[in-house]
């Protein structure tokens, strides 16, 4: 049965005092919505659950450490956008983890509603879905799928310059159809920024 508090302060008074039903409260009010959170910033379902588990495990060691008034919500999405950051120093060059990627993720964890992200995450990939056909096809296939100019002039049965030029377009149309907010979120999707593609 689910445990339920008359209000935060009581809920984080009894995480303090080690309270074991306020810490199933904590994972079970909060596990799912920090797992998709994860998900949209890592792609990756495990690497996600590893994530959301490290800040529970971590919440619950420095419990004692935390205020009465406590914004709760707001302190685990940072703690897992903190995490995140770590996990993505870890897996990729220090160089490539660039200002801008990191100030468009901070965005987003001071967006009040958990959904803010996921929600511009499906405006991206629609902008994206609206490309013309060919340049789509060639923009997925590249920045998606992986394959180089040459893959894809093959795939497609058209010249690598073509490809280049579909592409070229594609991150035009993108340019000025996406704002500063999806515009940080294809930075965290691609791993790319539009102001720096030709």
């Amino acid at each position: 049965m689910k445990i339920d508090y008359i209000n935060e302060v009581a809920f984080v008074q009894g995480l303090k005092k080690g309270d074991s039903k306020a810490y199933t409260y904590l994972v079970e009010t909060y596990h799912h919505k920090l797992c998709n959170y994860a998900f949209g910033l890592t792609g990756d379902y495990d690497l996600s659950e590893d994530i959301v588990q490290n800040v529970f495990i971590k919440i619950w060691k420095q419990r004692k450490k935390l205020k009465d008034d406590v914004d709760l919500k707001n302190y685990l999405y940072k703690s897992v956008y903190n995490c995140f950051v770590d996990q993505y120093r870890k897996i990729r060059p220090v160089f490539s983890l660039e200002k801008v990627h990191i100030d468009s993720l901070r965005v987003f964890v001071q967006e009040d509603s958990e959904n803010s992200l996921e929600r511009l995450i499906a405006q991206v990939k629609m902008e994206i879905e609206n490309l013309p056909p060919k340049c789509k096809q060639a923009f997925v296939l590249s920045k998606q799928d992986g394959l180089t100019n040459i893959e894809i002039a093959e795939y497609l049965n058209i010249s690598p310059k073509s490809v280049e030029g579909h592409i070229t377009k594609a991150f035009s149309i993108l340019r000025k159809s996406l704002d500063g907010k999806m515009k940080g979120v294809f930075l965290l999707l691609f791993g790319m920024d539009l102001k720096r593609e030709v």
